[in-house]
């Protein structure tokens, strides 16, 4: 078995789909069923149960596997030791960072950052969820935070403020803005419970019930231009 047969293992391990393997790869489907079942008929056994819902390992495949996340941390690792050796950086940085983020700051930075390294191929990710820079999900990331996490290395770089914000349409005929809780109110969904603004409200007016909940900021920018109500905005997009 070669080092290529373990990348198979460990990206099979980690999406237990073929496809999702395939996409990990950067290869197709079939690439990766022929791989499989050839690095199973070399080694004499299932390293994989298929199910109609994926794949399954086997005792055989955990060990497999997890001797390949061993190898694939070790071998990444020494990718990032020697990547800043080169006198013109280069390669794929891959930045996981938030819609609003890329949408309201990032654009211009960005591409600044094209301009002053054109061998550098940048991945960008948006979400809120936090990927696993270990695992090399992403080797950057860039969000808004008051708590990261312990295991991170990293340094803040500015502060966001966030302020109520509503379109000009809504407040003509809505409450005086100091009868806050007589406002029709958007706010962010459960999966952005984390988020200041969201703890403000729950805080500061926790008899209100909003009118229109969004999972992202950028969707509580578009309701609020639309006259729905007051809204809880990074000031960058206010």
């Amino acid at each position: 078995m070669d080092w290529d047969d373990l990348r198979y293992i460990r990206a099979l391990a980690a999406t237990g789909t073929l496809a999702g393997a395939a996409g990990a790869l950067g290869v197709n489907h079939s690439t990766v069923f022929r791989r499989l079942g050839r690095i199973e008929r070399n080694l004499g056994v299932r390293l994989f149960e298929r199910h109609r819902e994926g794949l399954a390992l086997t005792a055989a495949g955990e060990e497999a596997a997890a001797s390949a996340e061993r190898l694939g941390i070790e071998v990444d690792e020494l990718e990032r030791r020697l990547a800043g050796r080169d006198q013109r950086p280069g390669g794929t940085v891959r930045l996981t960072t938030t819609d609003t983020l890329l949408t309201g700051v990032l654009g211009p930075v960005l591409a600044g950052f094209r301009r002053r390294y054109p061998a550098i191929r940048l991945e960008v990710t948006t979400g809120n969820p936090f990927l696993s820079l270990t695992r090399r999900d992403a080797d950057i990331a860039l969000r808004p935070t008051a708590d990261p996490p312990e295991t991170l290395v990293g340094r803040k770089i500015a502060e966001i403020a966030t302020a109520v914000y509503g379109s000009p349409h809504y407040l003509e005929g809505a409450p005086a803005l100091d009868l806050l809780a007589e406002h029709d109110w958007l706010a962010p969904d459960e999966s952005l419970a984390h988020l200041r603004s969201s703890r403000w409200l729950r805080r500061e007016l926790p008899s209100v019930q909003p009118v229109q909940r969004c999972n992202s900021l950028v969707g509580l920018v578009a309701l609020a231009e639309g006259g729905a109500g007051l809204a809880p905005l990074p000031c960058f997009f206010g």
